[in-house]
């Protein structure tokens, strides 16, 4: 069967004046005259092949075949109002779907407010949530694979675009037995001997390499006894008594057993959770997740 060359004005025109049953009302309600609309009609018909509406002077009504057509033509008149808000939705970045990437500990931060909030504003976008290592985010940006990531700072990648959400210190996590135990605070002079639990630097270069570095402006190279990707498999380690560790401040909030945490004389290094992405044009829904981690700061 030949298809039919409809177009939706005519299903328009076809659906106000079968709900009216009344040329001129329906007219008015289309805001066109009633000649055109007449004679759109008269074409629909001749393009089907048969009669939608019977009309005379005083009435009009639906054939059989027009009581059909109506409905399904308001069905397909409501998918098509449906088409177009989901798309003018998309263009505005208020749906789809967002893949976010984070290093653990994002989630002791900046990460479940901001979550929140996109939520409250977003709720008909859909967050694919995905924990990394600040290597591992950064190969998933640039693969695609990502849309943003949470990423312990420093990050060095020219690829990359960046947001500093929190800065914040280093701590120094110890065993709770340590024999700095009980020091108000600790100098990193006084760490040359221990042995430490560092993040690898394939995980982390900028990472690793600060904490390398600090070590060495205070006069010795660190004794790495344990690398490890993940926050909490470093903190079960120095729990454990393996070695110490610096961490980031906001790890406090994880709380767990057999740790002590203490403060670096002079205040010691500063580090960072930032939300990246790759360099170039951003999507709507990536503009407004943005916009709300900004705004949560």
């Amino acid at each position: 069967m030949e298809a039919i060359p409809l177009e939706i004005r005519h299903l328009r025109y076809f659906t106000a004046v079968a709900e009216h049953l009344h040329f001129g009302h329906a007219a008015r309600e289309l805001n066109i005259s009633q000649p055109p609309l007449s004679q759109q009609i008269r074409e629909l018909e001749e393009e089907l092949g048969t009669q939608l509406l019977w009309r005379n002077k005083r009435r009009v009504e639906l054939t059989d075949a027009g009581r059909v057509f109506l409905q399904e033509t308001k069905l397909i008149l409501e998918q098509t109002s449906h088409a177009i808000r989901a798309v003018q939705r998309t263009s505005c970045g208020e749906i789809g779907r967002l893949t976010v990437g984070f290093v653990m500990s994002a989630t002791c931060s900046v990460l479940p407010a901001i979550l929140r909030s996109f939520r409250k504003h977003y709720p008909g976008v859909e967050l694919d949530l995905k924990e990394s290592t600040t290597g591992g985010g950064i190969a998933a940006l640039k693969e695609k694979k990502m849309h943003l990531c949470f990423l312990r700072l420093p990050v060095r990648d020219e690829a990359l675009e960046s947001e500093t959400l929190l800065t914040e210190r280093l701590l120094l996590a110890m065993p709770r037995n340590h024999r700095l135990a009980d020091k108000a605070n600790v100098s990193l002079p006084s760490l040359a001997e221990e042995g430490f639990i560092i993040f690898p630097r394939s995980d982390g270069s900028g990472f690793h390499d600060q904490i390398l570095s600090a070590c060495h402006q205070a006069g010795f190279s660190p004794k790495v006894v344990q690398e490890a990707s993940q926050m909490q498999t470093i903190l079960s380690l120095v729990a454990a008594g393996i070695g110490v560790s610096l961490v980031p401040e906001s790890v406090r909030a994880l709380r767990r057993d057999g740790i002590r945490y203490k403060s670096l004389r002079d205040g010691g290094p500063e580090t960072g959770i930032a939300l990246t992405w790759l360099k170039g044009p951003t999507s709507p829904i990536v503009d407004r997740f943005i916009e709300q981690a900004k705004l949560r700061q």
